[in-house]
């Protein structure tokens, strides 16, 4: 139950579950018009491509649904030309399908040009005796489909997608706090080499979620062209947009510097000679703080920018150390730099997301 709970509360199933039940509402209203208004012989036209015309955003719908349109009128015309002046046969029917397939290919109506096909496929295969009087009919059935569709979509809780796009960097955000958490852990004490290749490996793992978060963060920004709600929000909420584009490549930075971060640490396992203590216990604090404040902005975490400057000040006095240690530090001390500076970016748009959220407009299904 708790698992079950746990799925119930992710924005994917809300968003998932709401667009089955409009796909439902839009192909059911389509069929009960073609019924009941239209008396149609062939109720099947409305509502199927009512079904495929609520997509997961507005866009979509409303670009699919031209194509739709187009695809559903062209199938139509193309069975009644075929029906009128060739018959209908196996021949002719396979000729249909041809002809309908390679238009399927037309650059402009792909996303939906499969629709030629299955449309002859309806008409030629439902008795086209009987229809070959009501091609307006069939026509004005499938932009009754495509109308619901885009209507339902549009009205009905059209949906963003923001808060899948947020999961999604919080959750790298989260890794890189805690593998850096686990890097000052481990390099305040004695550590192997196979700590630095699990880092490695978590990394890897973080540059495969980023790619599915980049497609996540376009689906959002998608989602928000010609959306009702995403105008109302911009309007309660005025300022500058949240981009998660923008997001994701500095969180995309962040991970390189974790990545050049844990291999210098490999490297240096096997430099000859003892770590400076001093330098060692400095900065595996603020490598442990900079890693909570990465995973929790909330954290209260000592500001770590001025303390690395420290760090590198001190260090530059002390006469015992070996020149030949400079390069290993100065490249850990740059590498935290450069993660330090992403967190201000990355918390500044998390109080941005958060101000988006605890809007009750933009809040919900989304």
């Amino acid at each position: 139950m708790r698992r079950l709970r746990e799925l119930a509360l992710r924005p994917q199933f809300t968003t998932d579950l709401l667009q089955i039940l409009k796909s439902v509402v839009a192909a059911t209203a389509a069929w009960w018009v073609s019924t009941t208004v239209l008396s149609s012989p062939l109720p099947f036209l409305a509502p199927w491509t009512a079904l495929l015309t609520v997509h997961a955003t507005v866009h979509r719908s409303l670009s699919r649904g031209v194509q739709s349109t187009v695809a559903s009128t062209l199938g139509v015309g193309l069975s009644f030309l075929v029906g009128a002046y060739l018959g209908v046969s196996v021949w002719t029917f396979a000729l249909a399908l041809f002809v309908g397939l390679a238009g399927a290919r037309i650059s402009w109506i792909r996303d939906e040009g499969i629709a030629i096909a299955t449309t002859a496929i309806f008409v030629l295969g439902s008795g086209f005796s009987e229809q070959q009087p009501l091609l307006l009919d069939r026509i004005i059935e499938v932009g009754l489909g495509v109308g619901i569709g885009v209507a339902v979509n549009l009205l009905v809780i059209p949906p963003l997608r923001d808060q899948q796009a947020s999961r999604y960097v919080d959750s790298i955000n989260r890794r890189i706090g805690d593998v850096l958490v686990n890097m000052a852990d481990e390099f305040s004490n004695s550590w192997e080499t196979d700590k630095a290749e699990a880092w490695r490996e978590e990394i890897e793992s973080m540059t495969h979620e980023l790619n599915t978060a980049w497609q996540s963060a376009r689906f959002a920004t998608e989602s928000r062209r010609y959306n009702p709600r995403a105008r109302l929000a911009r309007r309660s909420r005025p300022g500058e947009e949240v981009s998660y584009e923008n997001i994701l490549e500095r969180v995309d930075e962040g991970i390189s510097h974790l990545r050049h971060l844990a291999r210098t640490l490999y490297e240096a396992a096997y430099a000859e000679g003892a770590w400076d203590e001093d330098f060692r216990e400095r900065w595996t604090t603020i490598v442990r703080d900079t890693g909570l404040a990465v995973a929790d902005p909330d954290a209260d975490v000592e500001p770590v920018l001025g303390r690395l400057t420290a760090l590198a000040r001190d260090l530059s006095h002390k006469h015992d150390l070996p020149a030949e240690s400079w390069p290993l530090y100065g490249s850990l001390l740059s590498g935290v730099r450069h993660i330090v500076v992403i967190i201000d970016d990355v918390a500044s748009a998390r109080e941005a997301r958060e101000a988006g959220a605890s809007n009750p407009r933009t809040s919900g299904s989304s």
